[in-house]
């Protein structure tokens, strides 16, 4: 019980600095798109726009809006009439920014209420980290995942806006938790439980389907470590089918009814016509047509949707995004970005931890080699823990080698609450370990605990020392916040977020006019009225005449400042003339103003 009090602090904790820090935070860049969307598909059932993100998160950010406008009477304008409404093809950025700030909306009301059920999902992500950890290796190792977690830079950063990527995190981890438990007891009552989390685990992030390889790949080995009574063949066949039953539970009884509510006033002649114009041109378009002819057919069309959104997320991976990373900028990937990015984007306490566990491990089985002919014996014991290491390695490999999109460390965020659990559970069983020689100090358990308490304190407030800027944190091994602008930007460090804090700035210090080169879903006329003067770097410097001050979005900056690779086909180099310029101010790390005059 005291340890659930303990954890239930820290949760608390964390999410209380979450909250306190949303408040402040203009909308980011993909907001813009997901919080309208979320919106159109409770109130129209129709999901014209972001179709390559499944409904279920936005719907949430949807539902949350609906019902504070329904609670307290304030009328939310749809423009149903609007052209990216009415004729575009997935005219989700026009529609969505229309909608925000030029509808008559209260932008800043829908923010907030969109915003909150995501700490919600925090809260039950971290309540699963504690209870798997508590299961797996005691109270110890419990409390110090539920730490690393609740204090996780890029968890703060994320688990605050109308975005996938805390969510997506919540669904790998639970519906591996409940396939985890399926393995062991494969009756009914536990396939349909875990068939109906990977449903919903489907609908929160497409990403999630690499659940499926993960899920018959762990199957195969269970199966292959289980108690020899019976062949192989036939253990996998029992086994087999029921897990075939569990997919068809979560697809049947969750994805296809969920997607069929989303088009339900969706015309199925526009549904064909945006799969035909989004598909036809691109690597996938093979399957354009068979997508065409599903969404022509009533009970296909739900299955149709959810496909044409995969299909969606396989072409923008192959496509690529201008980014910058370490002084280049490019317009597809580095194999290095997503390591290095990690690296420097989660704690230093966290490194150190996971080296402590990592060496303890090998430790661990190095002592145990004389053990071969208990080694699968010893597999079978670790089954979870190798459940969470396959599908971090399945993840991370997938992001790194077959994919070009290099945008942010949170399309790697699903796998860090498996990380978090397995080195706190290894650190556990070191701090419980007295096998060491009896002089060694790395047997005294004192010593250990103060160690690992010394190590969590400096991680927990080089974390809180950035609030309310937890999206521009980096750690102390490139100097911190202020030098993170150097290795990478975009949704590492600016998303649009500070645009609010920016007004405040030109508030207090007289500032009647400012040019503006803004990268975010915000919009600077909702903010500024007439006073942000629209600027971009390929304007001609002599045009600067209305005002003494730029503000500059440091994902603009280094895109230009950047060195072109040879995927890079753009133009760049406009702001060269503002490198011997230091800024006046810097907004949050994310936006640098400058005196021009």
């Amino acid at each position: 019980m005291r340890t659930k009090l303990i954890a239930t602090v820290i949760l608390l904790a964390s999410v209380t600095l979450a909250f306190f820090s949303l408040r402040g935070d203009s909308a980011i860049m993909d907001e813009v798109a997901h919080l309208p969307a979320g919106y159109s598909y409770i109130v129209k059932q129709d999901m014209r726009l972001n179709p390559e993100h499944p409904p279920l998160l936005k719907d949430l950010a949807g539902l949350s809006v609906w019902g504070w406008s329904k609670i307290t009477g304030n009328k939310i304008n749809f423009p149903d009439n609007y052209k990216a409404w009415t004729q575009d093809i997935n005219g989700q950025w026009d529609f969505g920014s229309y909608f925000m700030y030029q509808a008559g909306n209260n932008a800043d009301a829908m923010l907030f209420w969109g915003r909150l059920p995501f700490l919600l999902l925090m809260l039950l992500l971290g309540f699963f980290v504690f209870r798997w950890a508590k299961e797996l290796y005691g109270d110890k190792a419990a409390l110090l995942a539920t730490v690393l977690y609740a204090f996780s830079p890029t968890v703060l950063a994320h688990c605050r806006f109308v975005t996938t990527d805390v969510g997506a995190a919540t669904a790998f981890f639970i519906a591996l938790y409940y396939f985890s438990h399926w393995l062991k007891t494969p009756d009914w009552k536990n396939t349909a439980k875990a068939g109906l989390i990977f449903g919903l685990a489907l609908l929160a992030k497409f990403s999630t389907v690499l659940l499926i390889p993960a899920f018959i790949l762990l199957t195969l080995v269970y199966v292959f470590l289980k108690e020899k009574e019976q062949k192989f063949i036939t253990r996998f066949s029992n086994y087999f089918g029921k897990l075939l039953s569990l997919g068809l539970v979560g697809i049947i009884f969750v994805v296809i009814p969920v997607y069929l509510f989303h088009v339900w006033h969706y015309p199925a002649g526009l549904q064909q016509r945006d799969i035909d114009f989004i598909l036809g041109s691109s690597p996938v378009h093979l399957v354009s047509s068979l997508l065409h002819w599903m969404a022509g057919k009533p009970v296909l069309r739900a299955l149709a949707q959810y496909l044409f959104g995969v299909a969606m997320v396989f072409q923008r991976a192959l496509g690529g995004n201008t980014t910058y990373f370490m002084g280049e900028v490019a317009s597809l990937g580095w194999k290095s970005y997503f390591p290095i990015t990690y690296l420097i984007k989660e704690t230093l306490a966290l490194h150190l931890l996971t080296l402590i566990a990592f060496f303890y491990f090998l430790k661990n089985l190095y002592c145990g080699r004389n053990n071969q002919h208990n080694f699968a014996l010893w597999l079978k014991s670790v089954f979870p823990q190798l459940s969470m290491l396959t599908v971090v390695v399945i993840y991370w490999y997938t992001s790194v080698f077959s994919a070009n999109l290099n945008i942010g460390v949170r399309h790697i965020l699903p796998t860090f609450p498996f990380i978090y659990l397995l080195v706190s559970g290894q650190i556990s069983l070191w701090l419980n370990d007295d096998t060491c020689v009896s002089n060694c100090f790395l047997n005294n358990s004192r010593f250990k605990k103060g160690l690992v308490a010394f190590i969590l304190a400096f991680g927990v407030a080089s974390v809180v020392a950035v609030y309310p800027s937890f999206l521009a944190y980096f750690n102390e091994s490139i100097g911190g916040p202020q030098n993170g602008y150097k290795y990478t930007v975009d949704s590492n460090l600016d998303w649009g977020q500070d645009l609010k804090r920016l007004k405040t700035w030109a508030d207090q210090n007289g500032v009647d006019k400012i040019y503006l080169d803004y990268f975010g879903g915000s919009s600077p006329d909702y903010y500024f009225g007439n006073r942000a003067l629209v600027w971009h770097g390929h304007y001609q410097r002599e045009q600067l005449t209305q005002s003494n001050y730029l503000a500059l979005s440091m994902t603009y900056r280094q895109n230009d400042l950047g060195r072109p690779t040879s995927s890079f086909n753009g133009k760049n180099g406009y702001y060269r003339w503002l490198e011997n310029l230091e800024p006046v101010a810097k907004i949050g790390q994310s936006i640098w103003v400058y005196k021009i005059k």
